[in-house]
């Protein structure tokens, strides 16, 4: 039985209970229930359909900050073989909160890298809960470079709420740190493919996700502010998060439909965290598609095509539009007739 669940999950949960409650009893007084427990069983697995098949854009948001969720370790173990982390900038320190290193995929070198959650209280505090600070970002862009020198690909797993915003990460340069890679990310002429895998928040986000392609997990969002947020500044009300994600355009289906992202990976019915090597597998499928996709294309054209996917983003149009303005009427001229004599 699921041990944390969701609002919305409740009637999956009480099925659940119904169906363990008759196991124990059958076994007790040994009576047969299967007959019982095999008709609830189909009737969870119908619900279970109709509820994740229907899911609202806070429910996704829960479902992407669910505490059983894989994090980016959890995938690079199941995804990657040979994973040596690299840690520190060469200037402050080592940020856990992004995690980076190198590593194979099907004997593919890359190099890889992600926001990382902590399980615990402990390991929150120790990650500062996947809200990277300047050095984060700067080493994640030293070894993006060492990646490109060694020509390796980049995989980057995007999971965080934003960048910290703190004092301490202000003063030491946050929103520089941030600016810098996208603008060297920009650069890059080894191919980055970008996975958002739970949360996708704001230039905590973009720091690492300046990406040839961009992946969404079906049950993640992406978003250039948390719905909390959102509602605080323009309702002035945290608790209408509801309706702010529904006005935001956050989950994969939105973002997919307006060109943002290039693919949604598919979880299984529940999440990620219902099956996490099969999600890991489906996340693998994706990276070893685009990786062979852009083995054929050249540095220079591998850069280009980053560029012109960042600048064919959005819709606009545009129109001629002649200004209402009236024109001063012209002089007549004036005929003055001669007097008769």
């Amino acid at each position: 039985m699921t041990e944390f669940a969701l609002d919305f999950e409740q009637p999956i949960i009480e099925l659940e209970k119904k169906i363990l409650s008759l196991k124990i009893s059958g076994e007790h007084s040994k009576i047969d229930f299967s007959g019982e427990i095999a008709d609830l069983a189909e009737k969870k697995e119908k619900l279970k359909k109709e509820i994740y098949g229907s899911l609202t854009s806070w429910q996704r948001v829960l479902l992407a900050r669910h505490p059983r969720r894989p994090y980016t370790l959890d995938y690079i173990k199941t995804i990657c073989e040979n994973f040596v982390e690299l840690h520190g900038d060469r200037a402050y320190g080592d940020d856990r909160a992004l995690v980076c290193g190198l590593a194979t995929i099907d004997n593919a070198p890359v190099v890889v890298m992600g926001h990382q959650k902590g399980r615990t209280v402990h390991e929150n505090l120790e990650r500062n809960f996947a809200m990277a600070h300047p050095e984060g970002y700067r080493k994640a862009m030293r070894i993006m470079k060492m990646a490109e020198k060694f020509n390796r690909p980049i995989i980057t797993f995007i999971d965080t709420s934003g960048a910290y915003p703190g004092i301490a990460a202000e003063e030491r340069g946050q929103a520089e740190a941030i600016a810098k890679n996208l603008r060297d990310m920009a650069l890059l002429k080894v191919p980055v493919i970008s996975i958002v895998i739970g949360e996708g928040g704001s230039g905590g986000a973009l720091g690492i996700g300046v990406a040839n392609k961009v992946l969404m997990l079906e049950n993640s969002y992406y978003s250039v502010i948390s719905p909390e947020g959102c509602a605080a500044i323009l309702f002035r009300d945290a608790t209408k998060a509801k309706e702010a994600a529904e006005a935001l355009k956050i989950t994969a289906k939105d973002l997919l439909k307006s060109k943002v992202i290039d693919e949604i990976i598919k979880e299984p019915i529940g999440g990620a965290h219902m099956d996490a090597v099969e999600t890991a597998m489906n996340i693998k499928r994706a990276i070893n598609k685009y990786l062979l996709q852009y083995s054929k294309v050249s540095k220079e054209n591998i850069a280009q095509d980053r560029y012109e996917k960042f600048r064919a983003m959005g819709i606009f149009q545009e129109e001629i539009v002649n200004k209402l303005v009236k024109k001063p009427a012209k002089n007549k001229k004036i005929t003055v007739k001669p007097r008769r004599k």
